[in-house]
């Protein structure tokens, strides 16, 4: 981010490359649409580029850009909800962001029934995860799939690391009681 900074577009497209898939994956999981996930990343990185001149290294770039992200993704659900928008359906590839070459090792390795198997159970997960209030599900997405710290985690939602603890502790109760009959 300092090369971006100091002009260097080339550095600014390594930055999109190499945080694009992970950006789209946090806000499909807090929004749960694919393609408002993409414009979102798209948003990020536009927000970044715009502060690049101003860009001050208090922090790991990361924290920065998931601030933003976590930003972005709070306005559009507080939009959402005074616009109540309604889903009209949803595409079957939307939920997979794995690489197509995983998604077929993962079919051919797999007999038919575990397919069943691990379909329902990833389906179980998910659910008992969107039913985390919206910042117990951010803080699971950031401390698991992203593997951040407490500290990054409450820097990016603007909380305390005990607060983030606090969090992470009744997430950690509420999917526990949700999944004890699955496992």
């Amino acid at each position: 981010m300092l090369k971006v900074s100091a002009g260097d577009n080339i550095a600014f497209e390594q930055l999109v490359l190499r945080y694009q898939d992970r950006l789209v994956a946090f806000f499909f999981y807090v929004i749960h649409d694919r393609f408002a996930s993409e414009d979102l990343a798209q948003e990020a990185f536009l927000r970044v580029y715009k502060s690049r001149e101003r860009y001050e290294p208090t922090a790991r770039f990361s924290t920065w850009l998931f601030r933003i992200a976590h930003n972005l993704a709070s306005n559009q659900k507080r939009g959402a909800a005074r616009r109540r928008e309604v889903p009209l359906g949803s595409h079957a590839g939307d939920h997979d962001f794995r690489p197509p070459e995983q998604i077929l090792a993962d079919k051919s390795a797999l007999l038919p029934t575990r397919q069943l198997d691990s379909r329902e159970i990833r389906d179980v997960v998910r659910n008992a995860v969107e039913e985390l209030t919206e910042g117990q599900r951010t803080a699971v997405i950031l401390h698991k799939f992203e593997e951040m710290s407490y500290e990054e985690i409450g820097k990016i939602m603007g909380l305390g690391t005990v607060a983030v603890k606090s969090l992470l502790s009744r997430a950690r109760g509420k999917l526990k009681e949700a999944l004890e009959k699955f496992i």
